[in-house]
């Protein structure tokens, strides 16, 4: 029975996931621009002055955030390397048998 809904063949387990659906995955996309921006703000930490820590009050911000944004791009990047985007057929529905006899 066709759907009215949507005439789109249902994707079971033996069809490929696109390339499109895993390279546009947003654990991917996150955990990228967080590593980028992470890389960043950690070589502005490292090479920060001294007129700069005292304006800081002695907090090295930027070192601190770029750590920790790397660790969270990390995060993601393991997260999507070590759990794949399964998508899931849809319930097919079957009409009862013993209904037409």
């Amino acid at each position: 029975m066709v759907d009215p809904v949507s005439d789109a063949t249902p994707a079971s387990a033996e069809t490929p996931q696109s390339a499109a659906s895993k390279l546009f995955d947003i654990r991917l996309m996150i955990g990228g621009l967080f590593t980028v921006y992470g890389v960043m703000l950690t070589v502005a930490g490292l090479f920060t002055s001294d007129a700069d820590l005292r304006k800081a009050t002695g907090i090295n911000i930027n070192l601190i955030l770029g750590i920790g944004m790397l660790l969270l791009g990390g995060f993601f990047l393991v997260w999507h390397r070590l759990s794949p985007k399964r998508v899931e057929p849809p319930p097919t529905d079957q009409p009862d048998r013993t209904e037409s006899q």
